[in-house]
């Protein structure tokens, strides 16, 4: 049975039990310091996403808007004053910046000013009755604002098909295509719609990155596409797509930006969407590495590269608020609406909001004092507000990959706890009656299968701030094969191992195990007052009847196994080189070569010494004798300094995992420790 309110969430709370391998591991500090943890998307063809350069290409700079230089018009400087006494400062600013980009007589590509938020409605109306009576050449609209309760002005030219001059622009002259609010309505056919760039993020959500950009640009979130978030505390790369922006503008951002950086810009015709990329590759460093002997640790990394790992959902699946998200998607499936609220709030960051709202029962109050990244909880009580005491529209409010991410816990916590019985009660050798595996020959049509998007809507957890490495593995392991229970005439055959061996994640369209196995999921839903197969309310989203469910690999693999013995005296300096210390020591390298131009003999030693040190690794896996079952391994000393007193170990690994596996959960698995964040801090010095 689900455990109950708790303030630090343990693995055996959700069913994360077991190890494969039998040593007894070693200490080591995960995430120490959040560049410790580097993530580098991996694309459907297999090529891993580096950021490599922040300039625009040529040919993409060609293509760059013309930008007036003129003054604005005499006759414009009365509008804007008045603008400024309605509007204020900072958007009067804005909009002197958009006419100074406005011709008479040229084409340009102008893009929209979006104006500063406001809850005031009756002010938002007579901005835009400004526009209508002193500008007419230009047209508003309203998008959302960074909150619930504000909405903001968006201001662009009105551009119809000719390109008119702006003295003839007229609201009857508008051109009658909706306007589109991803991105420019003028844009040239030769080019493609989407603008692909590599985003590199440290210590960021991916969606906290891209509103960012999001908002430099005047843009809304929608226009943005991307294959799955990475984790905040990380330095991670991934490819973006954004409608019909140019790179210049992108490129622009990065002297603004802190923390963040775009580049590596191509015009493509089609924009990403969750679930395009073949995985992650993950640098991951360990420090204050303590072992009774080197010896250990290299039996450790090899039995981890030749066993793997069980392919738990990690503790950053169940939240990191009091109330894990596993224990409301329970309520929810139960139809326990108050309840799922009440866990809801149950959030330390927002106690004291909380104890203001049950004393005052002020909503407006209660909402200027939530932070805004609560997402969930902003969403609830302004429905409250409109509704009081309707806890189930109040839930449908939160949106829907947020609110759907609660009974996707469940059934994660579900699939754990039979993975665990699994490997203790039958082993990891060899496969038995009536395991579950995906199909290596076509199955009968008599044999039920199912969809192979995990979630019905095939949505991922995007919206959460509780996920770590990854938010894909809501996604699909092998969308076109069909899954059957393995008969007698299968084991004699054996044409299966483990590593062939599934668990469903509950719903509608799934087989269980024709073992015991299927009683594990059964007998647990069960004490949770919960049926599998049939539904307690009359709410689809919120019925496990209602999920097509999907099939998990119980074992995992590691690919391209790397690992490093680091020694160090410096806790503060990084141990892993990122995408920008490779682009950074790229552009010395040109600097250099422009110095020493007349020099050519000791700048070819200086390019064969950088090409020397950047391809360590890949000369030593191309040298490795042992085959896959054996990872690339070498030592070396970056303490910087002859004193080796004061001396620690770190062990790096570099590896590739699919989109649905935890990173942690392999760390696990070598260290033989919890991954929870709160016992590697009780581990820092």
């Amino acid at each position: 049975m689900v455990a109950s309110t708790m303030k630090s969430l343990d693995e055996s709370d959700v069913g994360i039990l077991c190890y494969l391998s039998q040593l007894p591991g070693f200490r080591g500090i995960l995430k120490q310091r959040y560049s410790d943890f580097i993530v580098n998307e991996v694309d459907l063809e297999g090529n891993v996403v580096h950021l490599t350069s922040l300039e625009t290409p040529a040919e993409l700079a060609e293509e760059k808007e013309v930008l007036l230089t003129k003054q604005p018009n005499k006759s414009d400087d009365a509008e804007i004053e008045s603008f400024r006494a309605l509007a204020g400062d900072y958007n009067a600013e804005m909009l002197k910046a958009l006419l100074d980009q406005i011709g008479s007589d040229v084409e340009v590509d102008v893009e929209p000013i979006v104006l500063s938020p406001s809850s005031d409605k009756s002010h938002r109306t007579a901005l835009h009755n400004f526009f209508k009576e002193r500008l007419k050449f230009l047209v508003t609209d309203t998008v959302d604002g960074p909150d619930a309760t504000s909405k903001c002005i968006r201001v662009r030219l009105n551009v119809g098909k000719n390109h008119e001059t702006r003295s003839s622009k007229k609201r009857k002259d508008r051109d009658d295509k909706r306007y589109d609010g991803r991105g420019s309505d003028n844009w040239p056919e030769y080019l493609g719609k989407f603008l692909r760039f590599h985003l590199y993020k440290e210590n960021k959500d991916t969606q906290d990155a891209l509103g960012l950009i999001g908002k430099m640009l005047g843009i809304q979130p929608r226009s943005f596409g991307f294959s799955g978030t990475k984790d905040k505390r990380s330095i991670s790369t991934q490819r973006v797509t954004v409608f019909k922006q140019r790179a210049g503008r992108l490129a622009a951002l990065n002297e603004r930006l802190i923390g963040i950086r775009v580049g590596d810009f191509c015009h493509v015709n089609e924009g990403l969407y969750l679930g395009q990329l073949h995985g992650n590759r993950f640098t991951v460093t360990l420090r204050g590495v303590v072992a009774e002997s080197e010896d250990v640790i290299q039996a450790s990394v090899n039995a981890l590269a030749k066993l793997g790992f069980i392919n738990y959902f990690g503790l950053q699946r169940f939240g990191s608020g009091s109330v894990p998200t596993h224990l409301i998607g329970a309520a929810l499936f139960r139809g326990e609406w108050k309840k799922a609220l009440r866990s809801l709030t149950q959030k330390e960051a927002i106690g004291r909001v909380r104890e203001y709202y049950k004393e005052n029962g002020d909503i407006e109050g209660t909402l200027r004092q939530l932070p805004r990244h609560l997402v969930a909880e902003r969403a609830i009580l302004q429905c409250l507000k409109r509704s009081p005491g309707n806890y189930l529209q109040a839930l449908k409010a939160i949106p829907r990959t947020l609110r759907m991410m609660y009974v996707h816990s469940y059934q994660s916590y579900l699939w754990n706890h039979a993975a665990s019985v699994r490997v203790h009660k039958y082993g990891i050798d060899h496969v038995v009656l009536g395991d579950l595996v995906y199909c290596k020959e076509r199955c009968i049509e008599t044999q039920k299968g199912a969809i192979h998007s995990e979630f019905e809507d095939g949505s991922s957890n995007d919206a959460s701030s509780h996920l770590d490495e990854i938010s894909e593995a809501d996604l699909p392991e092998d969308k076109d094969t069909s899954v059957k229970a393995l008969t007698e005439e299968d084991l004699a055959a054996g044409t299966y191992t483990v590593d062939d061996v599934v668990l469903p994640l509950p719903g509608s369209r799934v087989i269980y195990p024709m073992n015991d196995i299927e009683e594990v999921y059964r007998d647990l839903a069960k004490k949770d007052a919960i049926s599998l197969t049939e539904t307690l309310h009359g709410v689809k989203e919120f019925s496990i009847t209602n999920m097509t469910g999907a099939y998990r690999r119980v074992f995992q693999k590691l690919k391209d196994f790397e690992w490093e013995l680091l020694t160090y005296t410096d806790g503060n300096i990084p141990l892993a080189e990122t995408d920008m210390d490779i682009v950074a020591k790229s552009k010395k390298v040109t600097k250099v070569q422009d110095d020493n131009c007349g020099n050519g003999k000791d700048n070819e030693k200086h390019l064969t010494n950088y090409k020397k040190q950047s391809s360590v690794l890949v000369d030593s896996a191309e040298d490795d004798e042992m085959g896959s079952d054996r990872p690339v391994s070498h030592q070396t000393d970056v303490s910087g300094s002859d004193d080796t007193q004061g001396s620690q170990k770190a062990l790096k690994l570099s590896f590739t995992l699919p989109a649905s596996a935890y990173a942690t959960m392999a760390i696990r698995e070598l260290l033989k420790t919890s991954t929870s964040v709160a016992f590697h801090k009780t581990l820092n010095p």
